[in-house]
């Protein structure tokens, strides 16, 4: 599958179109900054008291944890001085003239660290600089092809992973295969490795999966599986070999999960492993029940598992122990966990363990519900259920006409997304405690207008919340058939106004 030509030089008509439409979008968005933090603060019923305290939580909430640098950053955020929001970063792709609906340019992974904020597009990564004036490249990383898996985890050091799909004859054996990882550094832009996956034949950009675990790069593809050291890209081990069960994907984080399929199509049946990440060696193994159709690794540790019963979708959430024994099931009927989704309805650059509608805790999952379109009600809400137990544990109400989305844990508080709906009523971040039922305001800001609809909804675009500001980036790059010379806003962070850059 090819992904569009890398973008060429544009001209100096575009680059006058390009200035004038950020130019624009840039007054709009400072003129409704400007007013957000007392808004804001208004509408959430809270007249707080910043105090600034960068150094702990002043609730006494858990600070975060040294790691070693090759283990899995788990990010703990500080509760900012000013809840205002500021223009972090703004980028537009240029020359999209030939990007269409049906054929758009490809915007795969959105990484940021306290510097950086990393975006893939076709066959390139671009490191854009966290200050002013704002769209400021600071590195670019060319690959040998495009980019056909992404993982969303990134180490406590800021580094992370891709599979790329070099080019090759059109009807020959290798055209289309993914066959290649390639390791980086988000900071400054370095390939530290790239390596050959071995026997890749039918690793393509809808079956390939990509994951890191500590210290270890997975990758498998339906028909194989392979790990590499991070240090210096060595295999570890692989799994290329023709067998009856084959390595699906793989679930990151604090541990390793595979998930195995034994047989095809609809007579298949799956199990879970949690594998020893140097030795590829299973540790335990889950027999999932027969008739389930497909299979999401949300979570490593705890693990837990999203299936589908019939169909490709989600109907379930299963918890196991840390023997890999079933602990409890929550239904998923009425709740949308969007596993599977990402890029509509293509299985484009690994889909196993993205459910973007949920965030698995260490005690605790939390599951968005499905839009509810009555009048002066919550557009939707988000449940704790405890994974012991499977029983609701805390609510948090969206309110009406702005939805609110499940981003990622923060120690043990829940980091959440509500969207705007105009000046009066801003976008925010917050993060809550289940167990207290303590919301608390982290960011206040607005997003450009035309643009809003697209980054707000995590089933067309990334939501990253990392070091005190929130990073939108859009997967799909159409040109405005408007204006078809515009560039294209591909990204976009908001931080705090007590941020230093």
């Amino acid at each position: 599958m090819s992904f569009g030509p890398p973008p060429s030089v544009y001209t100096q008509s575009t680059l006058a179109a390009d200035q004038a439409t950020r130019k624009r979008r840039r007054a709009w968005l400072w003129g409704a900054l400007a007013v957000l933090v007392v808004v804001g603060l208004v509408a959430t019923g809270l007249f707080l008291s910043f105090a600034g305290d960068d150094s702990a939580h002043a609730d006494g909430r858990a600070a975060a944890v040294a790691q070693s640098p090759d283990a899995i950053r788990e990010t703990v955020e500080k509760v900012p001085s000013s809840p205002e929001g500021q223009l972090a970063v703004e980028h537009d792709e240029t020359d999209v003239s030939k990007s269409t609906e049906t054929n758009p340019r490809y915007a795969p992974g959105t990484w940021a660290t306290g510097k950086i904020l990393a975006r893939g597009v076709a066959n390139r990564i671009v490191g854009l600089r966290i200050k002013p004036p704002y769209d400021e490249t600071a590195w670019t990383l060319k690959l040998d092809g495009h980019i056909c898996a992404t993982s969303r985890h990134v180490t406590a050091d800021g580094r992370t992973a891709v599979v790329i799909q070099p080019p090759h004859a059109k009807g020959s054996k290798q055209d289309g295969v993914c066959d290649q990882v390639v390791f980086f550094d988000l900071n400054t832009g370095k390939k530290l490795w790239q390596k050959k996956m071995p026997s890749p034949q039918l690793a393509y950009v809808t079956n390939t999966n990509l994951t890191l675990t500590k210290g270890v790069v997975a990758v498998a593809w339906g028909h194989g599986s392979v790990a590499y050291d991070m240090k210096d890209g060595r295999k570890l081990w692989d799994s290329a070999t023709v067998s009856r069960c084959e390595d699906k994907g793989f679930a990151g984080g604090r541990a390793l999960l595979a998930l195995v399929a034994c047989g095809e199509g609809t007579a298949a049946t799956y199990e879970v492993q949690k594998l020893d990440p140097r030795t590829g060696k299973p540790r335990w193994t889950y027999k999932v029940a027969s008739g389930v159709s497909a299979v999401y690794l949300p979570s490593s540790d705890p693990p837990v598992l999203a299936v589908g019963a019939g169909d490709s979708e989600a109907t379930d959430l299963i918890s196991l122990d840390a023997g890999g024994r079933r602990l409890a099931t929550v239904s998923l009927s009425g709740y949308d966990p969007k596993c599977g989704t990402r890029y509509f309805s293509s299985a484009y650059f690994g889909v196993l363990e993205n459910c973007d509608g949920l965030v698995v805790g260490r005690t605790q999952v939390y599951v968005m519900s499905k839009e509810n379109i009555s009048n002066d009600q919550p557009s939707d809400w988000i449940v704790a259920f405890d994974l012991k137990t499977g029983k609701s544990q805390g609510k948090f109400d969206g309110r009406n006409l702005q939805m609110i989305y499940p981003l990622r844990m923060s120690g043990d508080e829940l980091l959440i997304y509500r969207r705007g709906a105009g000046v009066s009523a801003p976008a925010a971040v917050v993060s809550w405690n289940a167990r207290t039922d303590k919301e608390t305001p982290l960011l206040f800001f607005q997003l450009p207008e035309d643009d809003d609809a697209e980054l707000s909804d995590p089933e067309q675009s990334d939501i990253v919340f990392e070091q005190g500001r929130v990073f939108f980036g859009k997967r799909e790059l159409v040109r405005d058939d408007k204006y078809p010379k515009d560039s294209v806003l591909m990204a976009i962070g908001i931080g705090s106004a007590g941020l230093k850059h």
